[in-house]
């Protein structure tokens, strides 16, 4: 996807055909294709399945130690995401597809054994393990509907490459990431990450209890990361430099056969003005984060009404994300806290003697997007002369976001409170500060554009 955009963008900067000619002869060829029938029906637009291999097979014995990418390959897809470039070649939607899907694997031929397997459920990164691309792409046409022109495949190397062929990229954290298995460590605030750093972030799935899904949204974030570097760096003004990225990132890639020059420059010319504000980022529904299958084991189980609307929207070249957000010139108000208010519930105590106090400061925690209970009680003993936040010690990152809304609130852990925060007002209440998420996703399918997640 990085790789892919990067281009494009690059060959929209007028550097002419000369320059680009010939960029797609370092390209490894797969054809995913091949033999391929019923398949859907294609739509406007067009669609790329873009899929991130293990591939630590192919990197050095020093990056392996640093990176923390021991042990062996799994063959298999560790991302896989579907983009969507839209008819009128001005708007780039990305979904990411959890790579532990259930899955409905079509009979196939096993790529590694030569046995003919029936129909059978998986999850989906195993569909490239016993198939490979082609395997991979009748699976993911089978689950959406979506018929899939194109075919790009990027590994741990082509990816450390392609960061680092643009200088690196620049991302924002509002808490510190740590995950001792993948060696991520950054404090909070802006980083610049190498190839290697790059790859930690977007690998690391142990950061919160996100897992997975919390993987998805910062890979995310890192591509939008990306495609502002690119459009707003030196590199567009030097046609040597151009080159010499491009090189870089189409020379570790492999792609199907009829992803080339002449396709990328043609989308490059149409693609003109792209920019952060062009992509927008969705991940696919899921209705069940832990659906147990036999053995198989704990898979994602996508919900099903809504995806098939997400996709249903891909196929008619429909936006994802509200254009009154994308079109906006600021970011929404608010301070920036780790935990999406309208996840947090509270239950609002008046802790004074002074009448209607639990009502205003419930109606104001709902205004800037807290999942208040809406009905305030009143606190027991003395009346209190700070606010106070309650909260379970399994939720802390949540009390800090609720918190963030009532500057100079005490905190105060209590096991065993459960998943609903207790704040009771005290007579220092003077207003509720409006907070707001990292990630703004807004409408029907959560979709966030590229320039909500970038760096400010």
């Amino acid at each position: 996807m990085a790789t892919t955009l990067s281009v494009l963008v690059l060959g929209a900067g007028g550097i002419g055909h000369a320059l680009v000619t010939g960029l797609d002869t370092g390209i490894d060829r797969v054809d995913p294709f091949k033999d391929m029938k019923n398949r859907p029906q294609g739509g406007h637009g067009m669609n790329v399945l873009v899929v991130g291999t293990d591939g630590r097979d192919r990197i050095t014995r020093e990056q392996r130690r640093a990176y923390r990418l021991g042990g062996d390959p799994c063959h298999c897809t560790d991302t896989v995401m579907l983009v969507h470039i839209s008819g009128d070649r001005e708007r780039a939607s990305v979904v990411s597809v959890p790579r532990d899907s259930y899955a409905e694997m079509p009979e196939h031929v096993d790529a590694t054994t030569g046995k003919r397997h029936q129909a059978h459920p998986v999850k989906l990164n195993a569909a490239y393990a016993e198939g490979g691309p082609g395997l991979t792409v009748r699976t993911v046409e089978n689950m959406t509907g979506i018929k899939i022109d194109h075919y790009l495949e990027v590994d741990f190397s082509s990816f450390m490459k392609t960061v680092d062929a643009v200088g690196g990229v620049e991302i924002c954290t509002t808490r510190p990431m740590k995950d001792k298995y993948t060696g991520l460590d950054l404090a909070a605030g802006p980083h610049e990450l190498t190839g290697g750093q790059a790859l930690q972030y977007v690998r690391s799935r142990h950061v919160d209890g996100a897992a997975d899904l919390g993987r998805m949204e910062r890979q995310q974030r890192f591509l939008a990361a990306l495609i502002d570097r690119v459009t707003s760096g030196g590199v567009l003004l030097n046609p040597v430099r151009f080159r010499e990225v491009a090189t870089t990132m189409l020379g570790s890639v492999r792609a199907d056969q009829g992803f080339g020059t002449e396709q990328l420059l043609g989308l490059a010319k149409a693609m003109r003005g792209f920019d952060p504000a062009s992509s927008e980022f969705v991940s696919v529904p899921v209705g069940d984060v832990s659906f147990p299958v036999k053995g198989i084991g704990s898979t994602v189980k996508w919900d099903a009404v809504k995806a098939q609307k997400l996709f249903q929207a891909l196929r008619e070249d429909r936006p994802l994300a509200p254009r009154s957000a994308a079109d906006a010139k600021d970011r929404p108000a608010g301070k920036v806290v780790d935990v999406a208010p309208n996840t947090i519930r509270v239950q609002v105590f008046n802790g004074t003697r002074t009448d209607g106090l639990g009502r205003r400061v419930d109606d104001a925690l709902r205004a800037t997007g807290f999942d208040t209970t809406r009905s305030p009680r009143t606190g027991e003993g003395p009346e209190r002369q700070r606010t106070l936040v309650e909260y379970d010690p399994r939720w802390d990152r949540s009390a800090k976001s609720l918190a963030a809304a009532l500057p100079g609130a005490e905190l105060r852990a209590v096991k065993g409170r459960g998943r609903t925060m207790r704040v009771v007002a005290g007579l220092d209440y003077r207003s509720v500060t409006p907070v707001r998420p990292e990630d703004t996703r807004t409408g029907a399918f959560e979709a966030v554009t590229g320039d909500r997640v970038v760096c400010p």
